[in-house]
């Protein structure tokens, strides 16, 4: 398995492709498809479905065009589905903790709302796409519609509890190296909205 990452946009946002024996999975592509298609016909990866961790237009655009290219569908939790705005049968919805075998792949797809009622972090192996949740010191913003800084708390005490060496990647290269990456021992040492949320997750919401 291999995973490409492409930060696209002015917002910086990470659009990740996993290649696993020639076939991919596409998490939240966005604004330049012309890139993402670039790198598909490079590397000569087959789409199998496109992977959503939120609903919100900056995770999501320009991947309507991309889903009819290709034939394929977008995984997406029912929550953000509408706020997506793409097209419904486009759209592949579950509600809550979801798994899927894709690419040849075991995907789950752990519900983690905060960010927005609908947003999930992807594990794959050892790997976690966290869209909007999880950032390298920081955490998605929960003063928008639909956000919930309470359901964020116990979506960082989630995240905070899966094994140490396990890989994340962002929705956005936010406080990295540029690509979005870090990990969970890294984010459960130095990441100040996860030290509150495990030790005084009753003063979070005062954080944000």
């Amino acid at each position: 398995m291999k995973v490409y990452i492409l930060q696209l946009g002015e917002m910086g946002n990470c659009t990740y492709i996993v290649e696993h024996k020639g076939k991919g999975l596409i998490v939240d592509p966005t604004w330049d498809m012309k890139a993402i298609y670039r790198l598909l016909e490079d590397e000569k990866i087959t789409p199998e479905a496109v992977l959503f961790t939120h609903g919100h237009y900056d995770h999501v655009a320009g991947a309507q065009e991309l889903m009819r290219k290709y034939g394929i569908k977008g995984y997406i939790e029912a929550s953000d589905a509408e706020s997506s705005r793409l097209p419904e049968e486009q759209l592949i919805t579950y509600d809550g903790d979801h798994s899927e075998k894709l690419a040849g792949l075991t995907v789950s797809f752990l519900s983690t709302p905060g960010h927005t009622k609908g947003s999930v972090c992807i594990k794959i192996g050892d790997i976690l796409f966290t869209g909007d949740t999880l950032f390298p010191n920081a955490c998605g913003r929960t003063d928008l519609p639909g956000s919930d800084p309470r359901q964020m708390t116990k979506s960082l005490q989630r995240l905070a509890a899966l094994p140490g060496k396990t890989t994340v990647y962002s929705g956005h290269a936010y406080g990295s190296d540029g690509t979005g990456s870090t990990t969970i021992e890294k984010e459960v040492k130095n990441n100040p909205f996860i030290k509150m949320a495990l030790r005084e997750p009753d003063n979070f919401e005062d954080m944000i």
